[in-house]
């Protein structure tokens, strides 16, 4: 897009020094508009605002630094999207702290469209990413778009998810757009980019700051219409955006898992305190009222062919030993067949010669 004044002042105004999103408003209500604030003397600034932040807005407005944000505005599908734009994400607004403006690089329609939030351990089991991919598909394909923070693990397998369904996926950033964090998923954003969308609503060269993820997360939590916790210990940043949907009054969902894993806790805590569980994407679908669910969606799967080792196995992480007491096989004769079944794509290997069933 090119650039015109009023996106000038918008910019200007959210990059003046020590200006928060509570000051942003109270200066937008008394003067209704950055152009006007603006134009506003020191004196008339400063009842709203601390002296200090009054002089440094009446300087006007500093070309340099509102320069490479320009500049980047030029570049194909990217987007600022302000509090008085028209598709400014409608749920944001409900929210208590509503970003003054939001970067988008990529389909800037999918801010509005119906969204649910997926997110999850970092550190994720292989059953948790097919897990987040499966239900991340099923609701895209069922028209909600994937909402989620790029991380490693959850994240990024809910966004391939959402990717490969019909609404897509957006992703959320605790950086500025300009920077990819982590940098493994470079590609993964990329695909975000080109057929989904990123949003961040931190300036461009905004780095990886701790303080900034929790922020990004009521952003995550705030756009969707719920928020689903895949796998998450009692202390992960999952339970955070957890906590902030509860707060904007938006349904929190989980998963449950086995009781000896710790990536379980979270989600069997949040359980306990009243979130929905939830087996099936249908189960989050009907939660929600939502009418364009299909008549059959299914978590990461089952079959009724798989083979009798997967029985002795389960669902919980086993070594070879137990497999072998259990069905009474040779460790050769158990190892031939994980190999098999994980070339399958059945089972996973996991550090410290243990096995996950993955259907």
């Amino acid at each position: 897009m090119q650039p015109d004044k009023d996106t000038e002042n918008w910019l200007a105004l959210s990059l003046v020094p020590g200006l928060g999103n509570d000051s942003c408003r109270k200066l937008l209500l008394t003067f209704k508009e950055p152009q006007k604030i603006f134009c506003a003397t020191h004196s008339e600034l400063s009842r709203v605002v601390p002296s200090k932040i009054a002089r440094q807005i009446a300087q006007g407005v500093e070309r340099s630094a509102i320069l490479p944000a320009l500049q980047w505005l030029e570049g194909e599908q990217n987007h600022l999207v302000t509090l008085a734009d028209e598709d400014y994400p409608k749920a944001l607004l409900q929210i208590s702290d509503p970003p003054l403006v939001l970067y988008v690089k990529g389909r800037r329609e999918l801010l509005n469209s119906p969204a649910l939030a997926i997110v999850g351990s970092r550190n994720a089991t292989p059953q948790g990413i097919a897990n987040a991919e499966s239900f991340a598909r099923n609701l895209s394909d069922a028209g909600l778009t994937v909402l989620s923070g790029l991380a490693v693990g959850i994240d990024a397998a809910a966004h391939r998810g959402g990717l490969k369904g019909a609404a897509s996926s957006v992703a959320v950033l605790g950086t500025g757009l300009d920077i990819v964090y982590p940098a493994r998923n470079r590609d993964l954003a990329h695909m975000l980019a080109d057929n989904g969308a990123l949003v961040s609503e931190f300036p461009l060269g905004t780095p990886a700051i701790a303080s900034n993820f929790p922020r990004r997360n009521r952003v995550i939590s705030g756009m969707a219409r719920g928020c689903l916790v895949v796998e998450a210990a009692v202390s992960s940043g999952s339970l955070i955006t957890a906590r902030l949907a509860l707060e904007q009054g938006r349904e929190v969902f989980a998963i449950p898992g086995s009781i000896h894993s710790p990536l379980s806790k979270g989600c069997h805590a949040l359980i306990k305190q009243g979130a929905k569980l939830a087996e099936s994407a249908q189960d989050i679908l009907e939660e929600i009222g939502w009418q364009k669910a299909p008549e059959t969606i299914q978590a990461a799967g089952t079959d009724e062919d798989a083979s009798p080792l997967l029985d002795h196995l389960g669902f919980d992480p086993c070594n070879i030993d137990t497999l072998c007491t259990r069905s009474q096989l040779s460790p050769d004769a158990v190892m031939a067949i994980l190999l098999k079944l994980e070339l399958a794509g059945r089972v996973a290997a996991l550090p410290g010669g243990m096995f996950q069933r993955l259907h």
